[in-house]
């Protein structure tokens, strides 16, 4: 299939944070692409450079065929982009900044007041298109900037977060017309660190952290090769790691146990990888009843993206999150005390 986007050998540092290490993939043309991993993983950096928005320090990007780095204006032809935080002039109505949009793609008139209504009805916004933007819900705003965004009938669109803090309606509401974008041929690429969005929505993806990219494929393909069920189990609500590595070495000779993850980053929970059909649960809890370790959970399911994460980096997407969270907050403290 043709190649919507190439991005190959992809670096950007910020000073002396390497925000993207070497990254490398392509997203086909008419699918929907998922960049998934947490906060600060390199994600928005990525699609920054991809829009222009930034220059990276080194690396090659395409956008249908067009060099990004030697031919920014026809690239950007080619894009439309939302970002993560929607920024509205609140004294328009959402027509008039549709408006306003369409002159600064020089859209002629007539073209863009017909594609105007023809967004306004896709997103169901004709309730709301003569309000002042000022009095819109988040859902109602997030959908009027991708209306801006896909005004000039870019063939790839670049969406940063699109349903970040939305409502289940707005989210689901988003993820449709999602959809009905790519059976019309546009091209999606989408950023997120909601799992069941990139689930639900992407054809192919691929998982960043720290810069890199730790896995790529579909969703089925991902999953299918971490193998055996997951079981996480719990000995208490936070368990002591002694005990964590008692229950460990407890459970390392069952025959059903491929492989055991202590998860320190949650309250030493232990993830388990063990063989389809083989009802472990019962035969987990009997072993440790032999050496008096209590049971606070303990669940099986099929692998899942955030196994394919955990799998790869030891860690849970939400470790991530909590822990990018961590350092925010550590360096603001830092610039508070500084003033």
């Amino acid at each position: 299939m043709t190649n919507a986007i190439v991005i190959e050998s992809l670096k950007k540092s910020y000073g002396a944070v390497e925000a993207v290490k070497d990254i490398s993939f392509t997203v086909q043309q008419g699918e929907i692409f998922g960049l998934l991993g947490p906060n600060g993983a390199g994600k928005t950096t990525i699609i920054r450079c991809l829009c222009t928005l930034a220059k990276p320090d080194s690396g090659r990007l395409e956008v249908g065929g067009i060099s990004v780095l030697d031919a920014p204006k026809a690239a950007r032809r080619r894009l439309g982009y939302v970002a993560q935080e929607v920024a509205l002039d609140k004294m328009l109505t959402g027509r008039e900044l549709l408006e306003l949009q369409a002159a600064l793609y020089h859209l002629p008139k007539p073209q863009g007041k017909e594609r105007i209504e023809q967004l306004l009805t896709l997103l169901d916004l004709q309730e709301y298109c003569d309000r002042k933007t000022g009095t819109y819900s988040g859902g109602i705003r997030k959908r009027l900037d991708l209306a801006a965004g896909l005004l000039h009938q870019p063939t790839v669109l670049v969406l940063d977060e699109p349903t970040v803090g939305l409502d289940i309606e707005s989210r689901v509401i988003v993820w449709d017309f999602l959809r009905q974008l790519k059976a019309a041929g546009t091209t999606v690429l989408i950023t997120s660190h909601y799992l069941e969005e990139i689930d639900a929505l992407a054809d192919r993806l691929v998982i960043i952290d720290q810069g890199k990219v730790i896995a790529q494929g579909t969703s089925t393909e991902l999953k299918n090769r971490l193998g055996g069920d997951r079981v996480t189990l719990r000995i208490r609500e936070f368990s002591p790691f002694p005990e964590a590595q008692q229950a460990e070495t407890m459970l390392q000779g069952l025959p059903f146990v491929e492989e055991i993850i202590i998860n320190t980053a949650q309250g030493n929970s232990l993830n388990l990888i063990v063989t389809p059909g083989s009802n472990p649960l019962s035969k987990i809890e009997k072993t440790l009843e032999t050496v008096n370790l209590p049971i606070f959970s303990l669940a099986q399911s099929r692998p899942s993206l955030d196994d394919v994460y955990l799998a790869a980096t030891g860690k849970t997407l939400m470790d991530a999150e909590l822990a990018a969270a961590g350092s925010r907050d550590l360096k603001a403290e830092k610039k508070q005390q500084m003033k």
